[in-house]
């Protein structure tokens, strides 16, 4: 019965329309994106690509479609927080030869069937923190979107990233030779021309790596002074852009909290003094606890306790996190692991310790406080964008339920039905 109704409504939404389409939404429940229960009996009206109304018994309007959605939660549309779209599983092929050897033409390609299956798995929009060498590809994939060529999530781009000369890779080359990069090389002052280049170019975000290893096979090591990150930092912000630092180390972490970014990335090395930093800044933190548990995998961990020392490593850093009042950020470095797998890194979190309604503000109104988009999208609210997802369960209570998306609705037009 479901299948049959939402089928009309793709139906008449896909027909020119005299007038705007009025959608009367009916689940179970209702997660708002703020409150951490769920509202049993609520309704959501939508009129166009906005919200119109929201709470219990709403009548449906004199041509309205009625949609049911019996036992399900209707809530805001996830916001991933850390995705590579340009990127697939690195079992499937190594990073390496992704940036050094896949034509851009077939890394776009790709990248627009991930974009499909991050939409379908009901993550309407993305924050994508790098290209990884696909140059400007992602705002090409934005416009796209856009246009309404492929289907796709609502994106904010970082185009290539931004590192310190001889910081990142590939590597293993006779050195002098020009290799191609995963990411824009520049320092001193001509980092913040690479940052307003970047943002000319198109991106929303400007990501630093604040860290990352000289060598293979070397630990991480801060990369860019406190003084380079002030100046690039500045002149993002001075051109209404937010900002985020790859930062493993506690030395990077703290260059990047002192210089004032936006949210720090990974963080395993964190320490108290560092979150406790970040908590009095308002710094936010994005774990990204998905892509050491899928590399951990990669290497042959079956998912058993005892769990690697690395993923033990990213989860005290959560904990650590959590305890010292940090803000905190959904996003999972998809890529690293399959598009459309996103809701892994919320599972993650919840097992880590997070209870699941702090998860699921976190992936929704949480990430578009922090992504500077909270007056649009993160919350079912009137007014706001109908970006809106139906999962079976209740997520409030059962963190997996996030896996079994039923429909997903984006700007008032609904993409997926069961």
């Amino acid at each position: 019965m479901i299948r049959a109704v939402l089928a009309v409504l793709l139906a008449a939404l896909a027909m020119p329309a005299l007038a705007e389409n009025v959608i009367l939404l009916r689940p179970a429940r209702v997660f708002d994106g703020v409150e951490r229960q769920a509202h049993d009996g609520w309704a959501v009206l939508v009129r166009g690509d906005r919200i119109e109304a929201a709470g219990p018994n709403l009548a449906a309007p004199a041509g309205a479609t009625v949609v049911e959605l019996p036992g399900m939660t209707l809530m805001p549309g996830m916001i991933e927080g850390h995705s590579h779209l340009f990127l697939h599983p690195y079992n499937e092929t190594p990073w390496d030869d992704q940036v050094l050897h896949e034509p851009l033409a077939l890394r776009t390609a790709r990248a627009t069937v991930s974009a499909r299956n991050t939409l379908m798995a009901g993550f309407t929009t993305v924050r994508d923190l790098g290209t990884e060498g696909a140059g400007y590809a992602d705002v090409g994939l934005k416009q796209a979107i856009e246009q309404g060529i492929v289907p796709g999530p609502r994106m904010l781009v970082a185009t290539r990233a931004l590192v310190a000369t001889g910081a990142y890779g590939p590597k293993g080359f006779e050195p002098g030779v020009a290799i191609p990069q995963g990411a824009e090389e520049a320092d001193g002052p001509e980092l913040v021309q690479a940052v307003r280049r970047q943002i000319g170019g198109g991106a929303d975000v400007v990501k630093f790596y604040a860290d990352y290893r000289w060598r293979p096979g070397e630990p991480s090591r801060p990369t860019f002074s406190l003084d380079e990150l002030k100046a690039g930092i500045e002149a993002a912000h001075s051109a209404g852009r937010i900002t985020a630092a790859h930062a493993s180390t506690a030395e990077g972490m703290r260059r990047a909290a002192l210089a004032g970014i936006d949210t720090i990335e990974h963080g395993d090395e964190g320490t108290p003094e560092v979150f406790k930093l970040m908590a009095e800044r308002k710094i936010a933190y994005c774990p990204t606890l998905a892509a050491r548990d899928a590399i951990a995998r990669y290497r042959g961990w079956n998912g058993q306790e005892p769990a690697p020392a690395g993923v033990i490593e990213s989860r005290k850093a959560f904990q650590m996190a959590r305890t010292a009042g940090v803000p905190i950020c959904m996003g999972g470095d998809v890529g690293v692991f399959t598009h459309g797998e996103n809701a892994r890194e919320m599972v993650l979190m919840n097992q880590a310790g997070m209870p699941a309604p702090d998860v699921l503000i976190a992936a929704t109104s949480g990430n578009a406080r922090f992504f500077h988009i909270a007056g649009k999208l993160g919350v079912v609210k009137p007014g706001l964008l109908a970006d809106l997802v139906a999962v079976d369960g209740d997520p409030t209570r059962d963190i997996g339920a996030v896996k079994h998306v039923r429909m997903v609705m984006k700007g008032g037009v609904v993409v997926r039905v069961p």
